[in-house]
């Protein structure tokens, strides 16, 4: 499990296809604290360390990953959002976030404000995922808070800190963003769908 508190930023070193599967290697500067078998969110999608050298480690993206997030499209140099699981007892900062990306959105708007900046998403309706006003939602294994909720989109607003350490800074109209909607929202419309 993860808050959705970006940790630190890691280099795509190389990419790897081995018949369906890709793998991963990044060099990020929390790589010598690693172990195999390890956790880490890779812009918002939870893989395993299979292999460390120096400060460089590799995680296996098998193909189901691959087609339900921006993983593919992945090129030598970018920048991705990483984080490592939550310790139990650490304080949730974020919110409560799987690693399970539940589909790809795109980046329909960027608005630089006067000391922020809104990014605006839209997304597949037919997935049946939802965003609340005020609600949470994961852009890139980011924890966020929606603003301007429709039926296929939303906005969320991104302060000068997480614009600077995150890879929002690389974000353009057109990017193609991982989305986790937030579980409980998951839960209740799957309860709702039920009693219909």
């Amino acid at each position: 499990m993860f808050t959705g508190i970006v940790e630190t930023i890691g280099q795509i070193t190389s990419l790897k296809k081995e018949k369906n599967n890709l793998h991963i290697s990044i060099k990020s500067n929390f790589t010598n604290e690693l172990k195999i078998d390890q956790s880490i969110s890779h812009n918002g999608v939870c893989l395993t360390v299979v292999e460390i050298e120096s400060n460089v480690y590799t995680v296996t993206a098998i193909e189901e990953t691959l087609q339900k997030s921006n993983l593919s499209s992945l090129h030598e140099g970018d920048l991705v959002n990483l984080e490592r699981a939550m310790k139990l007892g650490d304080r949730l900062d974020g919110h409560i976030v799987q690693g399970h990306v539940d589909q790809t959105g795109v980046c329909t708007h960027v608005e630089e404000k006067e000391g922020s900046w809104l990014f605006t998403f839209e997304y597949e309706k037919h997935h049946k995922n939802l965003t609340i006003e005020k609600g949470s939602i994961t852009v890139n294994g980011v924890s966020l808070t929606v603003v301007n909720s429709k039926n296929n989109a939303f906005s969320v607003a991104i302060i000068p800190y997480t614009y600077e350490n995150t890879n929002f800074k690389m974000l353009k109209k057109g990017a193609v963003v991982n989305l986790e909607f937030d579980v409980i929202g998951k839960y209740v419309t799957r309860i709702m769908e039920a009693y219909r």
